[in-house]
């Protein structure tokens, strides 16, 4: 019994960052109706800038911190004025090939500047120090941070949403985004917004991802990344709480996995995407959508 509760909540810390990244995708898809398939490399990109603030310009913790969230959210704005806007009337095709140009740009980029070498990055949180004993079990400072800066930006996230002008204005560019803008709304400053969130929230979790791998290299963010998208799609890509869900569920089934065959862990992933698809191709919380021709 303790090591199934280790194991879940090896599951919920996983699924706490994938959940993070998955918002990014699907707030994209769900406004600017694109998969922005560079969005895994902001990850690698908030573990850089991590490092180069803490590291190289020996910046306190909480500041460096802070930069690293700006820097990923005005990258974010930078992509999209310059790699998507250009393409808003363009083929899905043509969007996805350049996503995927962005993806090779960023890692290449990072490549040149940093090198192939992987590098040890000391985690910035006290994994001894604010470690919680419940009973028999122990969870680590790492798994409390992780969960509980989840839970606030998975909050604030759908107080923003619901509560805020700007919130609004991206629900209704998502329903429509001709009728948005007859009534007055900004559809580039909302979509703009909402890849500077989203790469917010990227950032966030390259740096809970690094402190707890501690190790950076150019493709940090590309397996986080593609397994954060399964998760978006699982809950339903398009849908806030699905991206929740979604991340959730598959960090548990990946630890569970793990804990049966190390080995065989990515496939039960992507097998257990398979199925859903097929008993819902919507995914878990996604509405079927009828097209008109």
């Amino acid at each position: 019994m303790e090591n199934f509760i280790e194991i879940l909540i090896t599951g919920l810390r996983s699924g706490s960052i994938y959940a993070l990244i998955a918002l990014g995708y699907t707030m994209v898809y769900g406004i600017a109706k694109m998969i922005n398939f560079a969005h895994g490399d902001i990850i690698m990109i908030g573990a850089y800038a991590l490092y180069v603030f803490i590291e190289l310009l020996h910046m306190p913790v909480v500041p460096a911190v802070i930069c690293t969230i700006a820097v990923c959210a005005v990258l974010g704005i930078c992509i999209e004025k310059v790699a998507y806007k250009p393409l808003r009337k363009a083929t899905p095709l043509a969007v996805l090939i350049t996503a995927i140009g962005v993806s090779y740009f960023l890692q290449s980029a990072v490549l040149l500047i940093f090198g192939g070498t992987p590098i040890s990055f000391a985690s910035i949180i006290d994994s001894k120090a604010l470690s919680l004993k419940i009973g028999s079990i122990t969870l680590s400072g790492i798994t409390i941070v992780t969960l509980a800066v989840t839970t606030i930006s998975m909050i604030a996230l759908t107080l923003f949403i619901q509560k805020t002008k700007t919130g609004r204005a991206m629900r209704a560019v998502s329903e429509d985004k001709g009728a948005a803008e007859l009534m007055g709304i900004n559809v580039n400053r909302t979509i703009s917004i909402t890849f500077a969130i989203g790469s917010a929230l990227a950032a966030i979790a390259g740096i809970l991802y690094i402190c707890q791998f501690q190790s950076l290299k150019p493709t940090l963010g590309a397996l986080p990344g593609i397994k954060a998208f399964v998760a978006a799609v699982l809950g339903g890509i398009g849908s806030i709480p699905g991206a929740m869900l979604g991340g959730i569920l598959l960090g548990v089934i990946e630890s569970v996995s793990k804990n049966v065959s190390g080995e065989l862990a990515d496939a039960i992933v992507f097998g257990v995407l398979v199925v859903v698809l097929l008993v819902k191709p919507s995914g878990l919380l996604g509405k079927n959508k009828t097209e008109k021709v």
